[in-house]
């Protein structure tokens, strides 16, 4: 009989790193198997809250932010890629040169999950993203990769359109940085035992049994 276990993956669409961890998370889910069945929400946080709707260069952010040289921000990107790409996704850099704020794509996966595709809105915005180059801040990116999942696009458009779900959002976002999330990834099994960062499936799935077997 498999062990139930709940996963919650705080993450912001906009993190590259979150895309590592998800893949990897992934991986060691299907390692696991049949012998743990494991429960997956995916949970707010916002790397840039205070960021303008027009966004911002990234090479400026991080350096604004993290005092990353534009040769740093490059050995990064490439650690990054070269990371996602052992996991199965292309990140491709070159497309996408801005920081977005995104709260709206948080608002519709927080409504995703009520519609049980969020797993496929959050995998489908990390490609649009990461791969495609796109904006996440845009509505009518949002409506679209919305669609392409199975939401329906008129309801999409009407939470984009209004402050619903926001209240939600804010709120499981404070719950995370009241209790000590303030990077991410962040992978919180039952409630109890953290994972931080992008770690290698290995390490998820070691950590997963661990806490089946208990």
């Amino acid at each position: 009989m498999a062990t139930k276990l709940k996963i919650d993956f705080v993450s912001d669409v906009s993190c590259p790193w979150c895309v590592v961890g998800l893949k990897a998370l992934e991986q060691a889910l299907a390692e696991v198997g049949d012998s743990i069945h494991a429960e997956l929400h995916f949970q707010p946080f916002e790397l840039n809250p205070q960021m303008a709707p027009e966004g911002e260069n990234k090479v400026e952010h991080l350096a604004r932010k993290y005092g990353s040289t534009p040769a740093q921000a490059v050995a990064n990107r490439e650690s990054i890629r070269a990371r996602g790409a052992a996991l199965g996704f292309d990140f491709r850099f070159s497309l996408q040169d801005r920081v977005y704020n995104t709260f709206d794509a948080h608002r519709l996966l927080h409504w995703a999950e009520r519609e049980g595709q969020q797993h496929a809105l959050k995998q489908a915005l990390f490609d649009a993203y990461f791969t495609q180059g796109e904006n996440p801040s845009d509505p009518a990116l949002l409506v679209r990769v919305a669609a392409q999942v199975g939401l329906d696009p008129v309801r999409a458009q009407a939470i984009l359109a209004s402050d619903e779900f926001g209240a939600e959002v804010r709120e499981r976002e404070q719950f995370y940085t009241d209790h000590g999330i303030h990077s991410v990834p962040a992978v919180i099994i039952n409630d109890r035992h953290l994972i931080s960062g992008g770690q290698p499936a290995e390490v998820f799935a070691q950590a997963l049994r661990q806490i089946a077997a208990e």
